[in-house]
């Protein structure tokens, strides 16, 4: 009787425990965005609407698809003057999200990269170390986990699905850019 009562208090123990929770949210839009731009006037919001032919570009320059021809960029603005442009990106890890946001220069050119909410373990999360070789650079062929980036061991779904989201990103604003011209 008592071996009988020890395993279903076992058994009711284990199924009692909480779940290890792994998700987190670091911060929210608004905090981001006042990290990204924290000496502008205001930040705008730029709706892009891409054609069939842009998409299809910011496809072949980046290696990523699209999910939609829309893309949200928030732009920094002292005066009449861009000081910045960032994305705020949801993607796919491996069966969790993650929430990136990337942060360029006006000439698109990489000024930092943050991650905003991870819902993988916490093992796999790219660190601030990691994410700052991204600074400095721009769309090339280099930047890809080998060329310029090195990868995460352990994490390799997670340093793709980063690096996936800064080419995007790059390749969006380049097509924005080369618009405007």
């Amino acid at each position: 009787m008592t071996r009988a009562l020890f395993f279903t208090a076992l058994l009711l123990g284990l199924l009692c425990q909480a779940p290890s929770v792994h998700a987190r949210a670091y911060t929210t839009k608004a905090e981001a965005l006042k990290f990204a731009f924290p000496d502008v006037e205001r930040v705008e919001t730029l709706n892009l609407f891409l054609t069939e032919a842009e998409v299809a570009g910011v496809a072949k320059k980046s290696g990523a698809s699209l999910d939609s021809p829309l893309y949200t960029f928030y732009v920094g603005k002292s005066g009449e003057s861009v000081t910045g442009y960032v994305a705020i990106e949801a993607a796919t890890v491996r069966t969790h999200q993650e929430t990136v946001m990337v942060t360029l220069n006006p000439d698109g050119e990489v000024r930092f990269v943050e991650i905003l909410a991870f819902f993988e373990p916490e093992e796999y999360l790219p660190s601030k170390r990691w994410l700052d070789q991204f600074i400095d650079l721009q769309l090339s062929k280099q930047l890809r986990i080998g060329g310029d980036i090195q990868g995460i061991t352990g994490a390799t779904l997670s340093a793709q699905s980063v690096t996936r989201q800064v080419r995007k990103t790059a390749a969006l604003l380049q097509t924005y850019l080369e618009r405007t011209e």
